[in-house]
């Protein structure tokens, strides 16, 4: 796990006290496409095949209880807007608040 999804974990953590949390540095998978290599370019010329540009993020807390899908990737996007606005080129959410039956994961 790399410093930047380290940073992002626990920003999420203590912004969310999350029931689940999964990050997935994505990065290789996307590391040829125009977008990526832009970003790239514009961060000083990172190498992306380096990681830490894309992630995949799948939470599951008790503070999206009531919120809309879109109230809920905006909460997460404001905690990481830092991450996003430097080094983060892409993020895909799956923001969900817990099920009446869902056990309770340390991760």
């Amino acid at each position: 796990m790399g410093p930047i999804q380290l940073q992002m974990r626990k920003k999420l953590i203590d912004a969310f006290a999350p029931l689940f949390l999964e990050i997935t540095d994505e990065s290789a998978r996307h590391a040829s496409h125009i977008g990526a290599k832009l970003h790239a370019a514009k961060q000083g010329g990172a190498s992306v095949v380096s990681g830490e540009t894309h992630f995949s993020i799948h939470m599951i807390s008790a503070a999206f209880e009531g919120q809309s899908l879109v109230a809920r990737q905006r909460a997460i996007y404001q905690v990481l807007a830092e991450e996003l606005s430097g080094p983060v080129h892409a993020l895909s959410l799956k923001a969900e608040p817990p099920l009446d039956n869902w056990p309770v994961q340390a991760s």
